[in-house]
């Protein structure tokens, strides 16, 4: 059978794998997933949580790997989104408008709902990047909201030079993030919508940050160094030793709180969906 014989692949939604009550998600256990056709291209995705109020994930591109868009897989959301490179370099795109960014190791990038969206991992390492989106697939803000939005014919990647169309895609660096200290430890701002709060915490060693709850349910990330967390749901009590990579989910109402009983600093990203503080 020769490649133009061969059947569309068929739109596959995202495993939802959600938790009820706080709970540590180690990289090694994350839920696999692959989208993606000929057209749009082939993604991995490592899903660490998609409740009905938040998906975070992180997806893989191996060098000069790209995804795109097709009729099965349309890559425009009624959701807000955070995209953090993890490793390697992303070129993001609006096809759609012609705007693109490169996003570096270590930057990150918001944007809104309606907005189409391509990725590609510039240069000869591959690509990670870790996505916090909000409304959750749950509500129906991705594919099933994508099929309703007029389909993109023709995408451009560049903008003509006297266009005043608005900025869809915010780069976000670390000389954008306004820090300060929250709950008694560093916190900066990556994101804050009503939908969707992205903030950066670190916490030095020997540091403990304040208990907390949300009216959100909250997925924390950790980037680098070792954190403890303690969690409170009901009448049961939750204690998480998290290293890089791994990620704890603390559903609405779970009061928390943040320790470093290591020897560098702890970072991480957290997103809390929906954020009632915006």
């Amino acid at each position: 059978m020769s490649a133009t014989d061969r059947p569309k692949a068929a739109y596959s939604p995202s495993p939802r794998p959600n938790h009820t009550v706080p709970t540590a998600i180690q990289r090694s256990s994350v839920t696999r997933h692959l989208w993606g056709d000929e057209e749009s291209g082939v993604v991995a995705d490592l899903i660490y949580a998609s409740t009905e109020a938040i998906h975070a994930l992180v997806f893989i591109l191996p060098p000069g790997g790209a995804f795109r868009h097709s009729e099965e897989y349309r890559t425009v959301f009624g959701a807000d989104e955070v995209l953090h490179v993890l490793s390697g370099t992303m070129v993001i795109a609006n096809p759609e408008t012609g705007e693109t960014h490169r996003v570096p190791c270590g930057g990150s990038v918001f944007f809104g709902p309606d907005t189409w969206h391509h990725a590609s991992a510039h240069g000869d390492e591959p690509l990670q990047v870790l996505e916090f989106l909000a409304p959750s697939p749950a509500s129906g803000s991705t594919g099933a909201y994508a099929r309703t939005r007029p389909y993109l014919e023709h995408a451009v990647y560049e903008r003509e030079a006297d266009s005043d169309a608005p900025d869809t895609l915010r780069p976000i660096g670390d000389d954008e993030i306004v820090w300060h200290r929250d709950l008694g430890v560093r916190s900066g701002t990556l994101a804050e919508t009503p939908q969707l709060s992205v903030r950066r915490i670190e916490v030095d060693p020997g540091e403990a940050s304040t208990a907390h709850a949300h009216t959100g349910d909250e997925l924390l990330y950790v980037l680098a160094g070792t954190l403890w967390v303690r969690a409170r749901l009901a009448d049961a009590t939750y204690v998480f030793e998290l290293g890089p990579e791994d990620a704890c989910l603390l559903p609405a109402g779970s009061e928390h709180e943040y320790r470093n009983y290591g020897a560098v600093a702890a970072e991480t990203l957290v997103g809390v969906a929906p954020n009632s503080e915006a």
